[in-house]
């Protein structure tokens, strides 16, 4: 079964970006290939029980378990050693990642304070779009009295998009609310 985005992708907007980009085959329009969530714990050298917060917030978030990254070298000057644990990871591909984007773009964006869009600024050069968000309580299932401390979340969208500006204008499409410059 396919999720609501992916159909409206299928059905509405493949025919708008072959138009809008002059390709013949379908094959060749930009489409989402996955989306990464990642959550940066500094304080986990010293304080261990913060992995568990932030895993259970990610896989409540993202409905499937986190990964948790290390450390690649060490760095005395932060007390951290190759190998230590220093953040929290999910990569979402298919239906999952369609519900998370939907939900994302109609459902947390807008509930922030002052939100005027996210910026046009955030691609990478290769048509893929970060975005980094202040508090993991803009999503709905997280239950904002059992969030023992406030950490910000890095939302990572990749398309097979060849440049940004066909992947702002795939992102435009399916709803991304861009600020207006």
């Amino acid at each position: 079964m396919k999720s609501r985005l992916e159909e409206k992708y299928l059905t509405e907007l493949a025919p708008q970006l072959k138009a809008g980009l002059g390709y013949d085959n379908i094959m060749q329009l930009p489409k989402l290939r996955k989306i990464v969530l990642s959550v940066g714990l500094g304080e986990a050298t010293q304080e261990p029980k913060a992995l568990e917060a932030v895993e259970k917030d990610l896989a409540t978030i993202s409905g499937q378990h986190p990964v948790t990254t290390r450390a690649k070298r060490s760095i005395s000057s932060f007390k951290l050693r190759a190998g230590m644990p220093i953040g929290m990871m999910v990569t979402l591909r298919g239906k999952r990642m369609y519900d998370f984007f939907d939900k994302l773009v109609n459902v947390v964006l807008p509930r922030f304070r002052d939100f005027r869009g996210v910026s046009r600024d955030s691609f990478d050069g290769r048509g893929n779009y970060s975005l980094g968000m202040k508090e993991q309580i803009g999503f709905p299932e997280i239950d904002y009295d059992k969030v023992d401390k406030i950490r910000g979340l890095e939302v990572t969208i990749v398309t097979t998009a060849k440049n940004d500006d066909e992947a702002r204008t795939l992102l435009e499409l399916m709803g991304m609310p861009f600020r207006r410059t």
